[in-house]
This record gives C-alpha cells, sequence and structure tokens, in this order.
C-alpha cells in the first residue's frame, strides 16, 4: 500500500492551496483518511480526518478555512486550504486506516508535502 501526497508549495496569506493524497496497492476497503501536519519540534497534530461515508472532523485552526473531501473510486481525499496564514505553514501528511485484500486493517502514511506561507 502506498500513499502519494501532493499540491504543498509557496503561497502568500491569504491565498489558497489544494493538496491530494492518492492510496494505491493492495486494498480492499479505506475507513477514515485524514490530513496531519508537522512543524519542527512539535508533534505531528490532525487538521482533517474524513470517514468512508463523508463525516468529517476539523481542527480548530482549520474550521472554516480548510475543507476536506475523498472521491472513493479514486481513492483520494483533498485538502482545499483557503485564507491560509504563516502559522499553517508545515509539512502535510496523509494518514489512512484500511483493509488490505489479505483482511489486514493498516494504517499508512504518505510521505509529507511542505506547505509554505509567506510573503
Amino acid at each position: 500500500v502506498q500513499l502519494q501526497a501532493s499540491g504543498g508549495g509557496l503561497v502568500q496569506p491569504g491565498g489558497s492551496l489544494r493538496l491530494s493524497c492518492a492510496a494505491s496497492g493492495s486494498i480492499r476497503s479505506i475507513n477514515t483518511m485524514d490530513w496531519y501536519r508537522q512543524t519542527p519540534g512539535k508533534q505531528r497534530e490532525l487538521v482533517a480526518g474524513i470517514t468512508y461515508s463523508g463525516t468529517t472532523n476539523y481542527a480548530d485552526s482549520a474550521k472554516g478555512r480548510f475543507t476536506i473531501s475523498r472521491d472513493n473510486a479514486k481513492r483520494t481525499i483533498y485538502l482545499q486550504m483557503d485564507s491560509l496564514k504563516p502559522e499553517d505553514t508545515a509539512v502535510y501528511f496523509c494518514k489512512t486506516d484500511l483493509w488490505t485484500t489479505n483482511w489486514a486493517r493498516e494504517v499508512h502514511w504518505g510521505q509529507g508535502t511542505q506547505v509554505t506561507v509567506s510573503s
């Protein structure tokens, strides 16, 4: 199983970015998919999560500015980030909780994508 994250980059304060994370491999079904972020010296923190049925949850810092969505057919999640602030600067990681084709329940992390908000 692999998770491929993309979409990070440099953006000015107030700008927008859209992150994507695609899962591939021996997957039977995907339960939850989440976005986390991490800055140097700090613990990785949950930004947003979404269940297979589409139920979402957000960190307080993301509410009203970020939107998580998923395309189950493509096994992909997205994080639309608007009104970005310098404090959103971090490496963003996707995480998934899934069942493999061998009926093993596994958790996988993507490789991370850098988001930098700066003028």
